[in-house]
């Protein structure tokens, strides 16, 4: 039986980001290149949003776009909960892939986990928070540890507590599992669905695995062309919460799966 919260469609949900003919062009004179061209795009409150396309169709291109790190260019409108993005929004953290360079070697993982709220929360508090997300992705035991002996799944989940700990409204996430092996890759899938469901946060999820955007995801956004624009937008429907094998036999999952895959090869 599908749950209510916040991957759900039960109820209607305001707009958290919003993206209005975003274009972008890199490099200089006659080296540019445009890479995304007039793209339009609603993230609601809550929503787990996938973001699909070749390689170098410019997702994460759009993934910096939404979140400040990239200036559009003129007359391309970006906001984050009605307010202009110019510059990190408020409220939104990013996770990367390279979770080893995220980490300093030489701090603990809780003084990792704490890097972004120090000095900004009183001792107790910070202590706190730190605590309720390391308790969350299952580190809570890990505390003290230092990133270099943890494995890669367990440093990623280091980078969404840090992540977490902040309480954000929105999440942006470029292929943050794309270099684990596939069970280390299912098991912070079925983490991020619990993330996903406590916090109710917006998360952009930027990955090239179909099987993981179905699974994970509320909608996929599909990119094509060159400039990139969004091709589809495609809506998940699948019952929540999933389970990697249960949801994945679902005669539902299997036809999402190939209309995505047919959305990729056919978006050139």
């Amino acid at each position: 039986m599908s749950q209510a919260g916040p991957g759900s469609t039960d109820a209607p949900r305001t707009v958290a980001c919003r993206c209005r003919g975003a274009s972008v062009e890199l490099g200089i004179g006659p080296r540019s290149r445009c890479i995304l061209d007039s793209v339009d795009l609603d993230l609601l409150e809550g929503e787990l949003v996938s973001v699909l396309g070749r390689s170098g169709s410019g997702k994460t291109t759009l993934l910096r776009v939404l979140g400040g790190l990239l200036r559009p260019a003129a007359g391309s409108q970006v906001a984050f909960h009605g307010q202009p993005v110019d510059g990190p929004p408020q409220g939104v953290v990013f996770v990367f892939q390279n979770y080893a360079a995220s980490l300093l070697p030489w701090r603990t993982v809780d003084k990792n986990v704490a890097l972004g709220l120090e000095g900004r929360l009183p001792a107790e508090q910070l202590k706190t928070q730190v605590a309720e997300a390391l308790e969350t992705v299952g580190l809570a035991d890990r505390a003290r540890d230092y990133p270099w002996q943890l494995s890669g799944g367990m440093q990623q989940r280091v980078q969404l507590a840090r992540a977490l700990a902040m309480r954000p409204r929105g999440m942006l996430m470029d292929e943050p599992f794309g270099s684990l092996d596939a069970m280390t890759k299912a098991s912070l899938q079925d983490q991020l669905q619990v993330v996903h469901q406590s916090t109710g946060a917006t998360i952009a999820f930027v990955t090239h695995d179909i099987d993981e955007a179905v699974y994970l995801s509320d909608r996929i956004l599909v990119l094509g062309g060159a400039p990139a624009t969004v091709v589809h937008d495609i809506r998940v429907d699948l019952p929540r919460p999933r389970h990697q094998l249960a949801t994945k036999e679902l005669p539902e999952f299997l036809r999402l799966r190939r209309q995505v895959h047919n959305a990729v090869i056919g978006a050139g």
